[in-house]
């Protein structure tokens, strides 16, 4: 998951859902969706994100079934033209199970194995890297009014207690991949102090996932709109290289993959 030089490794986001916050609908035919994984490729990406459910704010969950029609077909296109590594995004464990059969490599759960109970058992059955989300809420109620007594040291305890149950659970603790889910039942001080801390993470012993990218913070901030973020984006990329993370989740592969590069050469 980590490049050589010890840059963070670029994990390209596809999204094969209608209704995703900032490209929802773009990728949703085989024929675009192959189209962009061919772009993430040339632009350096190390890791392919797909994902068939919407996670943003009030988002309105689907069916087992259909989120299986969005993301098969999907993973087995990627699987025809390239061996990267594939990140399934999802709750569900079903969907995880066939994901990894069609060539995932890896489950990306925002839930952390919390929402469906078959979860730990699907994960604890195959060996690849599994990403689990700190999440105040659900999407369906996250950003209704988050708050914290203090959101880094409470992050860290929701890890702590969700690693020791995951081992308890037969999952190595050299697989879990910790994302303190930037703009997941936060406000924007609270997103902030998560970027200011990724070296706290950091001390929990596992590798440290940001999915920052063209979230509505930089909205609060700069008073840009969804399809003007991905500079802003870039930006905050190269600051997580600085500060140790270890895999940026971003919409824009090649502006990001130049923001860790010129980081590294600085």
């Amino acid at each position: 998951m980590m490049m050589k030089n010890k840059m963070p490794g670029i994990m390209g986001i596809l999204n094969v859902t209608p209704d995703s916050f900032s490209d929802g609908g773009s990728f949703s035919s085989q024929e675009a969706a192959r189209a962009q994984v061919e772009r993430m490729l040339v632009e350096g990406v190390d890791i392919i994100d797909v994902g068939g459910e919407s996670t943003r704010p009030f988002a309105e969950p689907v069916s087992e079934q259909e989120e299986l029609n969005r993301v098969i077909p999907a993973i087995e296109t990627i699987r025809k033209i390239t061996d990267i590594s594939i990140s399934i995004d999802t709750s569900k464990a079903e969907v995880a199970r066939q994901a990894l059969t069609a060539g995932a490599t890896m489950v990306n759960d925002i839930s952390a194995l919390r929402k469906d109970p078959a979860m730990a058992e699907v994960v604890a059955g195959y060996d690849g890297p599994v990403l689990i989300m700190h999440m105040q809420g659900t999407p369906g109620d996250m950003q209704v009014d988050p708050r914290y007594g203090d959101v880094v040291e409470e992050i860290c305890a929701f890890f702590e207690e969700r690693i020791s149950w995951m081992q308890e659970q037969g999952i190595e603790k050299s697989r879990i991949v910790l994302d303190p889910g930037i703009g997941f039942g936060k406000t924007l001080d609270h997103n902030l102090a998560i970027l200011g801390n990724i070296r706290t993470f950091k001390k929990l012993g596992h590798p440290v996932l940001i999915g920052h990218s063209r979230k509505s913070f930089l909205d609060k901030l700069l008073g840009l709109p969804v399809d003007k973020r991905d500079c802003p984006t870039a930006v905050i990329s190269a600051l997580c290289a600085t500060l140790g993370a270890d895999i940026l989740r971003v919409h824009d592969v090649a502006l990001s993959r130049q923001a860790v590069l010129l980081a590294a050469a600085l």
